[in-house]
């Protein structure tokens, strides 16, 4: 019988730390974003894309985790690579987008 550790299967994704953070809390503020993960959503789906952005953030020293629908972050951070990352940005709104500077 095999084993599970046979398998050499490696945990892909990593629960995300810290409290949910709403995003107007850190518009125009140094953050530093550590991890993202994309995923779908019946919330966002009715107001535009139909996925959520989930942010590990750091701010103030700690960690939170943010959501967004927002496509441009969503198009922009899957662009960065994964040597890209930890990164300090500051997220702007410019024409009713949200946008990393």
């Amino acid at each position: 019988m095999n084993t599970f550790s046979q398998f050499n299967i490696k945990v892909e994704s990593q629960a995300f730390e810290g409290d949910k953070i709403k995003m107007s809390k850190i518009m125009n503020r140094e953050i530093v974003v550590h991890h993202f993960r994309i995923e779908d959503s019946k919330v966002f789906k009715e107001r535009g894309s139909g996925k959520c952005l989930c942010l590990q953030i750091s701010f103030d020293q700690r960690k939170h985790v943010v959501f967004t629908g927002s496509t441009g972050l969503i198009e922009v951070i899957q662009k960065i690579p994964e040597t890209g990352f930890p990164f300090t940005t500051t997220i702007v709104e410019e024409n009713e987008r949200y946008l990393f500077t």
